[in-house]
């Protein structure tokens, strides 16, 4: 209807090129002549209408209106037809090839380019045999038929003409031809197409699935010691491993369940036996917290710090089980009864990386992301929290964590006001860290992260696993003594060129006792600055030297002590250097070593060297 409308527009409107005339010039030359008025206003408006509907989605009437505003029918009556003037047969019209031949149009006539390009263009332009054009007269409607049939038939030749030779028998033969040439290539592209389609298939019908994926660490690495505390011998060189594989699952596209699986043998148990810091004498008597750890080793390996249970070497252990998603454009959620603080806080130092960068556990993290077992490699506590980004420069994350969510009730005491259950029990109850953390980054070189964590624990630990110190918090007051924390952090990192980075950070842990019976309290510090290596001597291979000060107590109140009897008080240090060289991109090799000078705060301890070589596989 669209088409068939838009032709009978189009087509007045090319009949009005052809005689020369416009619409309101034809309406004052038929002033003259009563009788074709009502005809050429009836004619013109139902065209303007049916051109107006062709660019419109609204419905055509069934009546129209003419000029006057008296109802006309469609299409004109035998009446009107009859009132049309009558050609002669001297007034016979005749077909003209150049414009020249018409005697009565001259150049300096309106219409007259119009003309020109009608008839040496389309050839559709009609005279009379006395080689007049006569553009100033009416336009019948026979005249109109007339001359649209022309134009169209002409407008058909040309479309015939210029579609005749699209597709030549030449041109077939030249496809054929090309098609034999190539007839190897052409077959070996179809096979590879068809083992394609078939691989395909066959990983679509045997795919782990569709909303999850796979990814692991293995992690193989040599360990050896000397110095620790005066008369203990060196520890053999011993070989640890710690595997990890990670289950990915996205059900949206924009949230995300991290289901973790892990194994290692670093062994240690409640009193520290077998593990390298209880050899070297600079572990804490229970849970063999200590500055000599490296950065992979879990913090309270062989052991299950909610109930004391043993864990053995290589168990299967769900260290990780933690779901992300996104509420709104600026807002993150997250819960998980399997979690670590480092899940949802930036590391800020490059440093951080335990397969692949610092080898020691003092370098990777401010030690207020530590606090109260937030970064025990067992995914120790369940939490929940929140990612708010003010903009892409600053951001605030924030989370409770409990870790003795799954226990309905405490255990029996072992020790004075230390239960069965020493980090209490329930989710509300017990011991418990609600930690924030503010990310600014104003520039793209500078990257700065602020930390707050304010905790309670059950019995009187920081929970950090970087110092002996860690186990009784406040020296000389009694284990099952509850404190609460007050821990600020601040940590920086200056990429000040594409593969030269300086970072370090500062801590300060305020611990006071929670209890009625006691008043106590004590200060814990902590520094660190480093500088970081990217691709240092060929692509892909990192470096780093960082120095700092380890966990420290720097100050003692009321009932507290600064350290036990017979300790020569000393300001602890820390220095290390490594080297990871990327085999390729699923196995790297990192040889580094790290020196304890003044190990736990003690200068009668010898300077501790620990060296590691670690393998890492990443797949």
């Amino acid at each position: 209807m669209k088409v068939n409308l838009l032709a009978y527009a189009g087509g007045l409107s090319f009949l009005y090129l052809i005689t020369g005339l416009s619409p309101v010039k034809a309406t004052s030359d038929l002033a003259e002549n009563g009788d074709n008025v009502k005809t050429l206003n009836s004619t013109a408006q139902t065209a303007s209408f049916k051109s107006n509907f062709a660019h419109s989605s609204f419905s055509q009437p069934t009546e129209l209106i003419n000029t006057s505003g008296r109802k006309q029918p469609d299409s004109p009556t035998v009446n009107q037809v009859n009132s049309s003037p009558q050609l002669l047969a001297s007034d016979a019209v005749e077909q003209v090839t150049s414009v020249s031949q018409l005697s009565d149009v001259q150049p300096t006539d309106w219409a007259f380019a119009a003309l020109q390009s009608l008839v040496e263009r389309y050839g559709c332009i009609a005279g009379y045999p006395n080689s007049t054009y006569r553009g100033n007269r009416a336009l019948t409607r026979y005249e109109f038929a007339a001359g649209l049939n022309a134009c169209l038939n002409r407008i058909n030749e040309l479309i015939a003409t210029a579609t005749s030779d699209l597709v030549t028998k030449e041109d077939l033969n030249t496809l054929q031809k090309l098609q034999e040439q190539f007839a190897a290539e052409l077959s070996t592209l179809r096979g590879r197409v068809d083992a394609l389609e078939n691989r395909t298939a066959e990983l679509e019908a045997n795919q782990f699935s569709t909303t999850t994926k796979l990814n692991g660490e293995a992690i193989i690495s040599a360990i050896g010691a000397t110095g620790g505390a005066p008369g203990r011998n060196d520890p053999n060189i011993i070989l640890t491993n710690r595997v990890r594989l990670n289950l990915n699952t996205s059900f949206t596209g924009k949230d995300l369940l991290i289901t973790g699986l892990q194994s290692h043998n670093f062994l240690g148990g409640v009193d520290g036996s077998g593990s390298l810091q209880e050899s070297l004498g600079l572990a804490s008597p229970i849970l063999s917290a200590s500055s000599a750890r490296t950065s992979f080793e879990p913090q309270f390996p062989g052991v299950d710090p909610k109930n004391l249970s043993s864990v053995g070497a290589n168990s299967l252990q769900l260290y990780k089980l933690l779901y992300i998603f996104p509420v709104a454009d600026k807002l993150t959620l997250f819960a998980g009864t399997a979690a670590e603080v480092s899940d949802a806080f930036p590391a800020i130092t490059p440093f951080y990386g335990e397969g692949q960068e610092a080898i020691s556990r003092f370098a990777g993290l401010n030690p207020v992301l530590r606090v109260s077992g937030g970064t025990s490699g067992s995914g120790l506590a369940s939490a929940a929290g929140f990612i708010y980004s003010f903009s892409p420069q600053l951001d605030l994350r924030a989370l409770y964590g409990s870790v003795n969510a799954n226990l309905p009730s405490k255990a029996g005491d072992i020790l004075p006001g230390v239960s069965n259950t020493p980090l209490g029990a329930g989710v509300f109850s017990g011991s418990s860290v609600v930690a924030a953390q503010l990310t600014f980054r104003p520039s793209s070189s500078i990257d700065i992260g602020l930390n707050y964590a304010n905790s309670y624990h059950e019995i009187n630990i920081l929970g950090t696993g970087l110092t002996s110190s860690d186990i009784g918090a406040l020296g000389g007051v009694a284990l099952g003594t509850p404190v609460k924390l007050n821990s600020f952090g601040g940590t920086v990192t200056w990429r000040f060129s594409p593969k030269i980075a300086l970072s370090g950070y500062g801590a300060a842990l305020f611990v006071d006792d929670s209890s009625p019976d006691v008043d106590a309290g004590t200060t814990f510090t902590s520094w660190m600055v480093g500088v970081h290596f990217n691709d240092l001597f060929r692509p892909g291979n990192n470096a780093g030297i960082i120095f700092g000060q380890p966990l420290y107590r720097t100050d003692a109140s009321g009932a507290a002590q600064l350290a036990p009897a017979g300790v020569n008080r000393a300001v602890p240090y820390h220095l290390e250097a490594y080297y990871r060289f990327r085999v390729n991109d699923n196995i790297s090799i990192t040889p580094g070593a790290f020196v304890l000078f003044n190990p736990e705060g003690d200068s009668r301890n010898e300077t501790t060297t620990v060296g590691v070589l670690r393998t890492t596989f990443t797949f």
